[in-house]
């Protein structure tokens, strides 16, 4: 991808060649969301840990392959969204930045809503997709993380236990899968590069890996551990394509 060759040029001409801008566009795994509780209120709240998602991991990496660049990073990520509710803030939160490269990661809110609306998230992948090259950003589809697959006995407040049987529902019934399918079928319409995180927990679970235990908050959260994948594997997406 001309990503590392602006890195690379970068690096090399820092007083001609700016530094790239990525922008990471999202749900709460983006934003760097972790583990869960149910607060005063009785609702479930999240804590934030941007520094440990894996836009800042695969920042470390490029800042230790290009030493002399200082990446720019715009993390767009917002808790509980969907690609449908981004298309709306899209101008505001990525196109202003002009970002180099966009990672775009969505599917699993938006498989809440059910197979009714896979159109719908399908269009709206494609106008992120469209909007994001119009202003000349090099674009990667990354399928999310599994959620889990049964109830951990970490999970002790109702309201943390529905919400990980709404998505155990998703995972296990196969509707998520659905959307990543769809998800695909649109990246590779516009051009877009997958980058399939989500084949490799699919992988680690058929050698009968306990997924729900990579989740830091046992429902839909990767760990920091986990986050890791994410990062390598986008920088394999961006040599191999």
């Amino acid at each position: 991808m001309e990503i590392l060759k602006k890195l690379s040029e970068s690096c090399a001409h820092p007083d001609t060649k700016s530094a790239p801008v990525i922008a990471f566009i999202g749900d709460s795994v983006t934003q760097g969301c972790f583990d869960c509780f149910v607060n005063e209120k009785g609702q479930v709240a999240t804590e934030f840990y941007s520094q440990d998602a894996y836009h800042s991991d695969l920042e470390k990496i490029l800042a230790f392959l290009f030493k002399e660049t200082p990446v720019t990073i715009v993390n767009a990520g917002i808790s509980g969204t969907t690609a449908r509710r981004t298309v709306k803030r899209l101008e505001r939160d990525v196109l202003y930045h002009k970002p180099d490269l966009s990672v775009v990661c969505f599917g699993l809110n938006d498989c809440g809503g059910g197979e009714e609306n896979l159109d719908e998230y399908g269009n709206s992948l494609k106008t992120i997709f469209t909007e994001l090259q119009k202003v000349g950003s090099e674009v990667i589809f990354m399928t999310p993380n599994m959620m889990a697959t049964g109830v951990s006995y970490k999970l002790k407040d109702k309201p943390l236990i529905d919400a990980a049987e709404r998505c155990i529902k998703a995972q296990t019934g196969g509707i998520l899968e659905k959307y990543l399918d769809r998800a695909k079928q649109v990246a590779k319409e516009c051009n877009v590069p997958v980058c399939d995180v989500y084949d490799k927990w699919k992988k680690l679970y058929a050698q009968g890996a306990s997924v729900t235990n990579y989740l830091s908050n046992s429902i839909n959260h990767p760990s920091k551990e986990m986050h890791w994948m994410f990062a390598w594997s986008l920088l394999d997406t961006m040599i191999y394509n």
